[in-house]
């Protein structure tokens, strides 16, 4: 088929390919009508990337090294903040955030307790609030030692479950947070360990059933039993697993009150511990981000190693 526009010389010869490809020819050169169409936007999307990067990037000195912005001013260049606040600002944080107005009161109140608090002489043994709670259990504990020990083999059990479900979320379902958590967390815990070893808890109860089994030693701050619970139910709530959240939630209750009966941690040990876990999934998270794409290409580029 031939086309003439405007009685030029210009001729369009269209030809169908096996393919049923139509190809066009223009003053005597051959295109292909669909090629020339995505050409044509790979061409534009070309230059709106390179757009996109010139604005992207930074001012330079000579030579192409990048130049940084200058840091903030310690004095904003409109002046104090605090020269534009009125007393109905002071009563709107009073009235609308009550979460850190709370937490100015008990700043106040632990600055007095600290500063009139008697110190704990050092032949005495530790003060500790969660062994004075659990101060009957413990009694319980030690006049049957058979309980104590059933109790440190559900305990073990439990360990169990959060190593499995940690394990299960990196190996079978490719989502390696969790265990980047884990690892975080438990080397941190060892470094800490190491570097300030605690006393064993007078009127400890140790069992060979226990996790590490064997009475073996261990360290006591902090809690790798809690924080290992605290990621595994975070990850639960983040899959929409809110019914084992909940469980592993009061599984991990309870798991505390009987390291504290069994003195088998400090108060201070489990209250780290908690934090620990929510501290080493938000920095597992930010490392996920910062190696692997989003979306679609998240489990491609986990399973085979690549960074984005």
């Amino acid at each position: 088929m031939t086309a003439e526009q405007g009685g030029g010389a210009t001729h369009l010869r269209v030809q169908r390919k096996a393919a049923d490809k139509s190809w066009v020819t223009l003053d005597g050169v051959a295109y292909r009508s669909d090629q020339r169409d995505e050409d044509r936007r790979h061409e534009n999307n070309h230059l709106d990337c390179s757009r996109n990067d010139r604005r992207r990037q930074p001012l330079s000195h000579r030579g192409g090294k990048r130049k940084e912005a200058p840091p903030a001013p310690l004095l904003p260049p409109q002046g104090p903040a605090f020269a534009g606040w009125s007393m109905g600002d002071v009563a709107g944080v009073a009235r609308h955030h009550h979460v850190p107005c709370a937490f100015a009161l008990s700043l106040l109140l632990f600055m007095a307790v600290e500063y009139t608090i008697p110190m704990v002489p050092s032949t005495s043994l530790p003060l500790d609030i969660g062994f004075i709670l659990t101060k009957s259990l413990h009694s319980v504990l030690a006049a049957n030692l058979a309980l104590n020990t059933v109790l440190a083999a559900l305990n073990t059990v439990f360990v169990g479950m959060q190593t499995l479900y940690i394990l299960w979320t990196f190996v079978v379902e490719g989502r390696p947070r969790p265990t980047i958590a884990a690892l975080f967390m438990f080397t941190c815990r060892g470094i800490l360990g190491c570097s300030t070893q605690l006393p064993l808890p007078h009127g400890f109860l140790g069992s060979g059933v226990d996790f590490p089994v064997g009475n073996v030693s261990f360290f006591l701050f902090f809690s790798g039993h809690v924080a290992g619970a605290v990621i595994a139910s975070l990850d639960m709530r983040r899959a929409r697993r809110r019914g084992m959240a909940w469980a592993f939630d009061a599984l991990n209750l309870l798991q505390s009150v009987r390291l504290l009966a069994s003195r088998g941690h400090y108060t201070i040990d489990l209250a780290v511990g908690v934090g620990a876990g929510f501290v080493f999934d938000v920095l597992a998270g930010k490392y996920e981000e910062s190696r692997w794409k989003p979306a679609g290409e998240h489990r491609q580029a986990c399973c085979s190693g690549r960074s984005g």
